[in-house]
């Protein structure tokens, strides 16, 4: 079932919203070669305890599905070909070159803020570059058509046409998704579809936007050993980016900004 979030719940967001962009905002000023991705975890969670928060992700599993272990740290964090869900440790070493993809969110008064960045450490090819410059505009994009009246896969063919016409894949299996007292609501937003399809938004859903776009041909992430992180199927880099939005009648509010 979707749910519409009163005001009172839309600034209850906004706290969750707000520490979920301080820790990204933290992140893009520490992360650097060198440091392991376990480091910017430890960082990470100190940054939402502090400011009287949970970590959503912390143990977190599906519900009902007691066949998948609970995820085990704060913070995903994404390498180069690793689209979603990678496990910090302090084997994972931050490397000149690399672009890492960081989804973070946060609990407290009761409603969830999730958004995610990708970093570009020191040198990288143009063409990565331009898939993290890329990823963010679909972002952006998407945000665009999530105004009331709209249809639900307007946002997800604005991503998919942004992407497309700039040569870059759209990762398929991976979606966005309503999100409020839980951190996975209904409905899923995808990445790709026809305009005028899906459900009609209305003022006061809660939408967790985050386009997963990869250079080469990958249209599906896969798990890779089993494990919680998801590659791409042909090794090339993926980005990601995502916000926490409320439909509003003329423009969508963004709960995760700086």
């Amino acid at each position: 079932m979707i749910t519409i979030k009163s005001q009172r719940e839309v600034e209850l967001m906004k706290v969750s919203g707000s520490i979920v962009a301080a820790v990204l905002d933290m992140i893009g000023e520490e992360v650097r070669e060198g440091m392991t991705t376990l480091e910017l975890d430890t960082m990470a969670e100190a940054c939402i305890r502090d400011h009287g928060a949970v970590p959503s992700f912390l143990h977190y599993r599906p519900k009902g599905d007691l066949s998948v272990k609970p995820y085990p740290a704060t913070l995903c964090v994404s390498i180069n070909e690793e689209v979603v869900h990678g496990v910090p440790s302090k084997k994972r070493i931050v490397k000149e070159g690399d672009i890492v993809s960081v989804d973070c969110g946060a609990y407290k008064g009761g409603y969830h803020g999730d958004s995610a960045r990708t970093y570009i450490i020191g040198d990288v090819p143009s063409e990565v570059r331009k898939l993290v410059t890329v990823t963010k505009e679909c972002l952006e994009r998407g945000i665009a058509q999530a105004v009331a009246g709209n249809r639900l896969h307007d946002i997800s063919a604005a991503v998919e046409e942004h992407a497309r016409s700039n040569g870059f894949s759209v990762i398929e299996n991976m979606v966005g998704h309503g999100i409020g007292s839980e951190l996975h609501e209904e409905p899923a937003v995808p990445n790709y579809g026809r305009k005028n399809t899906g459900v009609k938004l209305r003022e006061g859903m809660a939408l967790a936007i985050e386009p997963m776009i990869a250079m080469g041909r990958s249209r599906n992430a896969v798990s890779k050993n089993g494990e919680w992180v998801a590659v791409t199927e042909d090794g090339n880099p993926s980005a990601h980016f995502e916000h926490t939005i409320i439909v509003r009648k003329d423009r969508a509010e963004i709960m995760t900004l700086s």
